[in-house]
């Protein structure tokens, strides 16, 4: 077989996958799992299967990580978000689940260039949990939300049979105002623009597996978790309208969010390995474990995608915010194939990046 026609073959079944994909997902399954939490494929086969055709309206379908729209009859812009957290263990290196249900949920708000306002907290309770740990949470919940600059300001607390809860569940929404210049959205990624990635990944899934499993694994990894809302109008501030796409890589990792934006853009997306950064600790223990830190959740990094006349400047802005001091331009936005998201490896060969499959971290958030 000629060197020709093999690559005739591998563009022949590129194609082939491009085509399938571009019909998003289906939903298979009779019965949830947990990989239906992950964040990946079987996520998005829940939402597109059950969730997306039930609730379908303009702002729903875009399905990135906050709603954004205008009130009726004012100028302003808004954007409103929820999230739930089933995190196990409560308590983790680096965090716990009130301080994780107050980041996770105005980091959705910051990725729609929006200033997070104001938070709504529920909690499912277990009948027997300890009020020293539920003290410990919401104190903790409180001072996430007091160094973010945003209240809560309304909640809700449901108590269920012991057994039914696994201790503690938290259920927050927010509001934001939104302070970008143009829109932003997993949909508006163009051929030619830049990936930057705002620090080291894998962190926070890492630490949630060692401190959950007591792997004999020695490593001081901590979670991430922390409000991005600075960082963002920080880049803002730099590239203004030049910010396309912000997203935060957590359930389901970078692999996934940047799969996510190549189906919503109908772009392709590569990237070079050896720019992206992992801290040893976590390459170590992905090594170990069989996993790929791509596909590993973050709790306080973000992926911005440019226009390339911006991105060195908006490279210097996130390296200047004590969040962003080990962000690297990781990649670029190409027109074809869509929906598809290469990794140019460190041995030289080029490999699909496909989105998480399965749930090897379940209720790492």
């Amino acid at each position: 077989m000629s060197t020709d026609t093999r690559i005739g073959e591998v563009l022949s079944k590129i194609e082939r996958v491009r085509q399938t994909r571009r019909h998003k997902f289906y939903l298979r399954d009779e019965h949830i799992t947990l990989s239906h939490g992950s964040g990946g494929k079987a996520t998005h086969n829940l939402i597109e299967g059950v969730f997306g055709p039930a609730f379908s309206n303009p702002l729903l379908d875009r399905m990135d990580d906050a709603a954004s729209f205008t009130v009726a009859g004012t100028e302003a812009r808004l954007a409103f978000t929820t999230d739930t957290y089933v995190v196990s263990p409560l308590f983790f290196p680096g965090g716990d689940i009130g301080k994780l249900a107050v980041h996770g949920t105005i980091n959705d708000l910051a990725m729609a260039g929006a200033q997070p306002l104001y938070l709504s907290a529920g909690f499912i309770l277990e009948e027997g949990f300890p009020i020293a740990d539920l003290r410990r949470i919401v104190t903790s919940m409180a001072s996430a939300a007091a160094d973010a600059g945003v209240m809560i300001v309304t909640g809700d607390t449901k108590v269920v049979e012991r057994g039914k809860a696994d201790g503690l569940f938290i259920n927050t929404a927010g509001i934001g105002q939104i302070q970008s210049f143009g829109p932003l959205g997993q949909a508006h990624a163009q051929p030619g623009d830049k990936v930057l990635l705002s620090g080291p990944v894998g962190d926070h899934g890492i630490a949630i597996l060692l401190a959950r499993e007591a792997l004999d694994i020695e490593t001081d990894t901590e979670s991430d978790t922390a409000p991005l809302y600075g960082l963002v109008a920080a880049l803002l501030g730099a590239a203004g309208q030049g910010v396309h796409c912000l997203k935060d890589p957590t359930r389901g990792g970078v692999a996934t969010l940047l799969n996510e934006v190549a189906l919503a853009s109908e772009v392709s997306i590569a990237l070079d390995e050896h720019t992206i950064p992992v801290h040893a600790a976590v390459r170590g223990a992905c090594e170990l474990l069989g996993l790929d830190p791509l596909t590993i959740a973050n709790e306080g990094k973000l992926v911005a995608i440019v226009a390339p006349e911006v991105a060195e400047q908006a490279l210097l802005a996130l390296r200047a915010h004590p969040l962003g001091r080990e962000a690297e331009l990781i990649g670029e936005v190409r027109a074809e194939p869509a929906g598809m998201v290469f990794l140019r490896t460190d041995i030289g060969g080029t490999r699909v990046l496909d989105m998480l499959v399965g749930d090897p971290l379940p209720r790492i958030c």
